[in-house]
């Protein structure tokens, strides 16, 4: 995987990340502020009401003055809001921050507005609430111990507390909480942080009461956990749909494209567009698919141009096997049997030349790639079409740089073949010689095959190299070959990396053909 690739999505999902972090937190805050907003109001609202329903609450609880800054005021008194005046007129309680804590109002029958202020909001009121509720409790002791009862009901009921007394001791949770209610009368505590607290209330006559209120407050409330456990799956789920919908988009493409070409529209092509992520497949395939038509193309060229080969062999084969029948001598029989077998020779050779071309254009033979000195074997090739054709002089000019330099690294079998190629193509066609110029160096192999012949018009100049291609159609079983050499040339020479071309000798005036590849092949290149 490319590293550019790799950052960019990499990058991409911390964006993701912090996007769906950054929307958590909104709605969290949002949320939890609308909820908590709630609670402030609905949390004291059973105080407020008993409050408002009192008589005289400021005379009757006249320590909420000195603890809570409790006060009875008319509503032109306090600068309210419209909402706020709309909301106390239709009994709600009103809770505002202030800079000390938060501002509890609710509006009493008379019109009055009752206007408290807690510093925390839970433990203030559970405090407030437990000190009306002995006051009460106190109040009722004069009635013996059957009239407390029905005031600890209507508490209990009426500010939405459990209201209790205790009888065993062993049920407050340490000696602390008892000295503390000894101190001040009565002790908040809690058994756990997520737990309602517990007031424990000392009344007059030496009993003990246990008030118990409701939760607090939690910001991180099951419905708030779940709400955003929805949204960043929603979030992470649409993310993964956008990019899977593109990848798929891109794929649909490329299968598109595959089955057209195995419907035989062999032109077919993966549009990548500006997709990033499948470019490197639509090249691929796009690749495989020129090369598929290549060979398809090739193919069809073979088998027309085979068909065309063997066609004149084999006619000459049947007529010298007719014509054994009727020899009338033993040298007329043995005349047709040279050219029966002449004619298998070509066949062999012409067999020979298209399962080679066959091999190298369809994917190339198994290299084992070698240091082997070149020089050397184009003297061997010298040697050899020497013996062939005497009548010419074939030489080879190799300085002493070149000859230091003339180990590289390639397939010994068909490098030979690519130079007897050139070789033998100048022999036939050269008047009286052919030289070969070898130049090498640290980086490169280069091979001139040069004749003195008619030479090539330089606008057949590629043709020579298209397989079964041939310049002159009038050339017989000895002047020519079967138009697969100059192919098998080029193909060699593409698999060393390399590549072969034909140009005008400018020493001898005839054709010059050369093959250039680079003389070192990287440990992960050779095939």
């Amino acid at each position: 995987m490319p590293f550019k690739f790799f950052l960019k999505l990499y990058l991409r999902l911390i964006g993701l990340t912090f996007l769906v972090m950054l929307l958590c937190a909104a709605l969290f805050t949002g949320i939890n502020s609308v909820r908590e907003q709630f609670w402030n109001e609905r949390y004291p609202e059973p105080l407020m009401r008993w409050l408002a329903s009192a008589p005289a609450p400021e005379q009757h609880y006249h320590w909420l003055t000195s603890l809570y800054d409790f006060r009875v005021s008319a509503p032109e008194d306090l600068a309210l809001s419209p909402v706020a005046r709309e909301r106390l007129g239709y009994g709600q309680v009103v809770a505002r921050n202030s800079a000390i804590g938060h501002q509890l109002l609710v509006q009493r029958s008379d019109g009055a507005i009752l206007d408290i202020r807690f510093r925390d909001t839970y433990r203030d009121v559970a405090e407030a609430t437990a000190l009306i509720a002995r006051w009460h409790l106190d109040d009722a002791e004069r009635m013996g111990e059957g009239g407390r009862e029905p005031v600890r009901v209507q508490l209990e009921s009426s500010l939405g507390v459990s209201l209790e007394m205790v009888q065993d001791l062993d049920t407050v949770p340490d000696a602390e909480v008892l000295n503390r209610v000894s101190e001040r009368g009565l002790s908040l505590y809690q058994q756990d942080s997520g737990d309602g607290a517990s007031v424990l209330i000392r009344l007059n006559d030496g009993s003990l009461a246990k008030l118990t209120m409701p939760e607090p407050f939690r910001s991180w409330a099951w419905p708030v956990v779940l709400l955003l456990l929805v949204v960043s799956g929603g979030v992470l789920a649409l993310a993964l749909y956008l990019a899977l919908r593109e990848v798929d988009s891109n794929l649909r493409a490329v299968e598109s494209v595959a089955v057209r070409i195995a419907r035989g529209e062999m032109g077919a092509r993966v549009e990548a567009g500006d997709s990033k992520l499948v470019t490197r497949l639509a090249a691929a395939f796009n690749g495989m698919a020129e090369h598929i038509q290549r060979l398809v193309g090739v193919q069809r060229e073979m088998i027309h141009a085979v068909s065309h080969e063997l066609r004149t062999p084999v006619a000459r084969i049947r007529f010298g096997v007719q014509m054994i029948e009727s020899a009338s001598s033993p040298e007329a029989l043995q005349k047709q049997l040279d050219g029966i077998d002449g004619d298998i020779q070509e066949l062999d050779e012409l067999i020979d030349e298209i399962l080679t071309y066959a091999r190298l254009e369809q994917g190339g033979p198994v290299f084992a790639l070698q240091e082997t000195s070149v020089t050397d074997i184009v003297r061997q090739v010298l040697g050899e079409q020497q013996l062939v054709r005497p009548e010419l002089e074939f030489t080879a000019h190799i300085d002493s740089e070149s000859e230091r330099w003339g180990l590289s690294d390639v397939e010994p079998r068909y490098i030979h073949r690519a130079i007897q190629n050139l070789v033998g193509n100048a022999g036939r066609y050269a008047s009286t010689r052919v030289v070969v110029n070898c130049q090498f160096d640290e980086d490169n192999c280069r091979v001139d095959v040069e004749d003195d012949g008619p030479g090539i018009p330089e606008e057949d100049w590629e043709k020579v190299f298209t397989a079964f291609a041939r310049l002159d159609d009038s050339r017989t079983r000895t002047s020519g070959g079967y138009g697969l050499g100059l192919s098998i040339v080029r193909r060699i020479l593409y698999w060393h990396g390399g590549q072969a071309f034909v140009s005008r000798s400018e020493a001898l005036g005839g054709a010059r053909f050369s093959l250039v590849w680079p003389r070192k092949k990287p440990e992960d290149s050779i095939v």
